[in-house]
């Protein structure tokens, strides 16, 4: 039976600390579709934001307060009050709403970083949650650099934070450097040495550079933490996050050794996963926990016999458990009506208002129209390139390549909507990809935007296969991901450009808008 003690906190943050991975931005809609699923998977605590990063961020964690019905909604801000009143005026909305509030506390930090003492620091935090406490009830403070902070003075500022009003107390591994025996020895040494921890929660929040944010959280949940931070995928900075999918998941498998419970229907976790992935434009790799690919694959003949004796030989949990249906095995084809193209949507988890299934239903028909079958990645691809490609200011209409090993030149002539007007360009190139990208440039000039990163992969087998491109734009030190799918591999990649400059265009000033407009 689920008791107080036993319930683990699920804080998800792949809407501020995700989205701070290279290439990650997401604009208001898709931060509230992703919002929108994390509160029915029954996420406790959405931190949807660092409100005075900029107008966009306040306006998307407002936006995402004022749509929440049961989780609460959190916002990041540093131990200044600016920041605080800025995050309070963007969570307020929300039914149940947090500030988040941290400054370093490790010596390295503290010396190089802030430039402050430790004396300096304490009153920070002191004066920093207090304000934060006159304005919400719930106030969360973050040591950063907390796996790296001397022992006593963690206890002095945990104490203070506590004394000041904060109900949560995390303790994060930000450059994801300790190893879970250290983790649950500090974690550990809190509750027992600082005289008011039982005030407050304890969180977990671990990077994963060494590869060890899940198993970090999990020792710390055994050490009394009750609050675990994770995104969906394990995105964020560097090497990213703790999986939430992989906590959830390792908690509700492993009770026998982990005897904690969460809230999150586990269900819903795959959609989860390939949503974030089609807004973000990062594949989840095919190896990945719980949700990649190959996660329920089996290929080898001693573990596909065993699992036709019995699935438990080689699977640990059921692909249904997190939202895979493997029972249903239909391929659909050219003669599949729209009947049974809803029921595959709603098996692979997607639920489609009348529009957007009448869009997505011709869709399939176009493709099936040029595959024998249609198989759940073609369905995934072709939903989620869809997806992406919803109110963009840049679209494709259509294009012509000439090209081969007898021409001189490979040829590319583009008809592109830019803000609804149509305009066209022809342009030569090494070959018809990098043709089709110089005709893009010329129609949407965006000089200081440059190619980093073009990667094509099949989607399924076969020469008729699917390709999912993937293009990496950098402007001005700031990345961003496209994704595209097409059975014409040149198409998907000239979706994918158009996807990446579309996010880049959004990040525009109206001054460059309108130079758009004129160009």
């Amino acid at each position: 039976m689920t008791t107080d003690s036993n319930r683990v906190i699920i804080f998800d943050t792949t809407l501020r600390d995700g989205e701070q991975s290279p290439g990650a931005s997401m604009n208001l809609e898709e931060k509230l579709r992703i919002a929108n699923t994390l509160e029915e998977m029954g996420v406790d605590v959405i931190e949807a934001g660092f409100p005075i990063a900029s107008e966009g961020d306040f306006e998307s964690v407002s936006e995402i307060a004022k749509q929440a019905e049961n989780a609460s909604i959190c916002g990041l801000a540093r131990a200044a009050r600016g920041d605080i009143e800025r995050c309070f005026n963007a969570v307020k909305h929300a039914p149940k709403h947090r500030i988040h509030t941290f400054i370093s506390t490790s010596p390295l930090h503290m010396k190089y970083k802030l430039q402050m003492e430790p004396d300096a620091v304490l009153a920070k935090v002191k004066e920093s949650v207090t304000f934060a406490r006159s304005l919400v009830e719930d106030v969360e403070w973050s040591a950063e650099d907390g796996t790296r902070t001397e022992a006593d003075f963690l206890c002095r500022c945990v104490e203070a934070a506590i004394d000041a009003g904060a109900r949560t107390i995390n303790i994060p591994d930000t450059v994801g450097y300790t190893v879970p025996e250290e983790y649950y020895a500090m974690i550990d040494m809190l509750m027992n040495r600082v005289p008011n921890i039982d005030k407050a929660i304890i969180s977990t929040h671990c990077h994963n550079d060494l590869g060890l944010a899940v198993a970090n959280s999990l020792s710390a949940v055994c050490a009394g933490a009750r609050q675990v931070e994770c995104t969906i995928n394990g995105l964020g900075e560097r090497a990213g996050n703790a999986a939430l999918e992989e906590i959830v998941m390792a908690l509700r498998t492993r009770k026998d050794f982990l005897p904690y419970d969460t809230g999150i229907k586990s269900e819903l976790i795959t959609r989860a996963s390939r949503m974030v992935s089609a807004i973000t434009g990062f594949s989840v790799q095919p190896n990945k926990a719980i949700v990649g690919k190959n996660a329920f694959a089996h290929e080898s003949g001693i573990h596909q016999d065993g699992m036709l004796k019995h699935a438990g030989t080689y699977e640990i949990m059921t692909p249904e458990s997190v939202g895979l249906d493997n029972a249903n095995k239909i391929v659909l084809g050219k003669h599949s009506g729209r009947h049974a193209f809803k029921d595959k949507l709603s098996a692979l988890g997607y639920e489609l208002g009348d529009n957007a299934l009448n869009d997505a239903f011709k869709r399939f028909k176009d493709l099936a129209d040029q595959k024998k079958d249609v198989y759940d990645e073609d369905i995934i691809a072709l939903v989620d390139d869809e997806v992406m490609r919803v109110n963009e200011r840049v679209k494709l209409k259509h294009f012509q390549v000439t090209c081969g090993t007898h021409v001189k030149e490979q040829i590319a002539a583009l008809a592109i909507e830019v803000d609804g007007e149509e305009r066209k360009t022809i342009a030569a190139g090494d070959g018809p990809v990098d043709a089709a990208f110089k005709a893009i440039k010329e129609i949407v000039p965006l000089p200081n935007a440059h190619l980093e990163l073009y990667q094509v992969h099949a989607v399924t087998k076969g020469t008729d296969a699917q390709a999912e491109v993937t293009v990496r734009l950098e402007e001005n030190g700031k990345t961003i991901n496209g994704r595209g799918a097409d059975v014409d591999t040149v198409v998907a990649s000239i979706h994918a450009y158009l996807n990446a400059l579309n996010k880049l265009l959004v990040n525009h000033s109206k001054d460059q808008k309108e130079k758009l407009k004129t160009a």
